[in-house]
């Protein structure tokens, strides 16, 4: 006789437990664990039946020879940049972000694309009824393509409406969290809901070939909601990233089976819809003052394209004990090393100064290259001189104070030269690396070259008198 078991699991990292405590030894999250009742049959402490014997597998070999799959082209630029050219039959995709990002929007977008290229595309929605996706259609102009709509949460009526018919192209599933099954006693979004339910579509997608694209909730940390299995079920997991109250959306690839992880797509959110951006550095640049100090231009690489784009610092005096550090678009981490190795290494005093330090655009940073980049918008801040405006900054710094070198500097240095950037700061170049010779480079081997070169003999001076100041004061 099948007998229930009850476990407890937490609804933050998934992990399972058999007694409810407040705090998750796992993750360290408080009031996160919730009581799961599942079935078991058989006697306590032993298995429900007897194991059937396994079947003896054939081995390959490496060598086997792979034919090239087609992958469905959306004609969507950023978005085929960012899945790896293309959605490739049978794979499963994740895509979160913040609520209102553009999620939704951008699915109902692709699918109308591929639906009038003649592909079988079906949406089922459990947070949203049929009208509002028909009237987000209807702004979107994309009433006229065949998409067939649903407004299911019972992943077995899903599965049953998926099975009636021939395979589709592409399935998406807005969201996963909304999505239950009948199987377990558990509310929807649970860990154990969100982990059966995915389970049952990625292997639907696997068997008929269809993409399966899922759309998934964050948490208040940004991370995708649910256990951390699910993103390891599927091939591939995007982030929308932006403010939505910003018009400029970013979406990245953090895992790609089929492509490059963190390349990005840059869209602009629009009344008919999100627009690609075809030239996202001129958009990270924006309007720029020739005159106006701490603005340094950093050359990075998202993935395999490079993007150009302003890092904006403000250096303030400061009436706290603790000045004050506010980050956006960078790791407040890096910015706290970057400051130390400035004072440390390069005779400049933040003590008694707030920091702020900005991304333009929305983006966010993880490359170390932006190190001499922020490095420089910092001493510009510092020291009241414009930084200037035809120049590009990379370069890693460690905490010697040295700079390192970094890779990908040639397509760097092509793609400001191509928006009219005329010189660039950089590491010293490898060997066998040569620079662009169009423009001109100035290679720094320390971060002290780089404080001498922007402050000069009159910017030493004044910090020289500043220091006075506060050790008198």
């Amino acid at each position: 006789m099948a007998r229930e078991k009850n476990s407890f699991a937490c609804q933050s990292c998934g992990a399972s437990s058999g007694q409810w405590a407040g705090r998750c030894n796992a993750c360290g999250e408080w009031n996160t664990i919730v009581e799961e009742v599942s079935k078991n049959s058989g006697i306590a402490g032993g298995p429900s039946k007897k194991q059937a014997k396994g079947l003896t597998l054939e081995l390959e070999s490496l060598d086997t020879e792979v034919a090239d799959v087609p992958r469905l082209l959306t004609d969507i630029a950023e978005f085929d940049r960012v899945t790896g050219g293309g959605l490739v039959p049978g794979s499963a995709i994740l895509v979160g972000g913040e609520p209102g990002i553009g999620k939704s929007t951008l699915l109902l977008q692709v699918a109308a694309v591929l639906a009038n290229k003649g592909h079988r595309a079906l949406y089922f929605s459990g947070e949203e009824a049929t009208a509002q996706i028909r009237l987000r259609a209807k702004r979107l102009k994309v009433t006229d393509a065949p998409v067939g709509l649903a407004a299911e949460t019972n992943v077995a009526n899903i599965l049953s409406t998926l099975e009636a018919d021939d395979p589709p192209a592409m399935v998406i599933i807005d969201s996963i969290q909304t999505v239950w099954s009948d199987s377990l006693d558990a509310a929807p979004g649970t860990v154990s809901q969100v982990r059966a339910c995915s389970q049952h579509l990625v292997r639907y997608a696997k068997r008929s070939g269809a993409v399966l694209l899922i759309v998934g909730h964050v948490t208040k940390d940004g991370q995708i909601a649910g256990p951390k299995v699910v993103e390891h079920m599927v091939d591939t997991v995007l982030y929308f990233e932006g403010d939505s109250g910003h018009q400029f959306r970013i979406l990245r690839a953090v895992k790609n089976r089929f492509g490059a992880t963190d390349e990005i797509g840059v869209f602009e959110m629009k009344n008919e819809g999100l627009a690609e951006v075809a030239n996202p550095s001129e958009m990270f640049l924006g309007d720029r003052n020739d005159d106006s100090p701490g603005a340094a231009v950093f050359a990075g690489i998202e993935g395999s394209r490079p993007v150009l784009v302003e890092i904006q610092a403000l250096v303030a005096a400061s009436s706290l004990a603790t000045p004050r550090r506010a980050v956006v678009g960078c790791d407040s981490n890096r910015l706290a090393m970057i400051i130390a190795v400035l004072s440390a290494r390069c005779g400049l005093r933040f003590g008694a100064h707030d920091v702020y330090l900005n991304v333009a655009g929305g983006l966010r940073i993880t490359e170390p290259a932006a190190d001499v980049a922020i490095a420089a918008a910092l001493i510009s801040a510092l020291s009241g001189i414009a930084l200037p405006i035809d120049r590009v900054f990379f370069g890693e710094i460690s905490l010697s104070g040295a700079v390192r070198n970094v890779g990908h500097m040639g397509a760097r240095l092509k793609e400001a030269r191509k928006l009219g950037f005329k010189s660039a700061t950089m590491p010293m170049p490898v060997d066998g690396e040569t620079p662009d010779k169009k423009m001109l480079v100035e290679n720094l081997p320390h971060l002290s070259a780089l404080t001498a070169n922007i402050l000069g003999s009159e910017g030493a001076k004044t910090q020289d008198s500043d220091d006075k100041e506060t050790k008198n004061s």
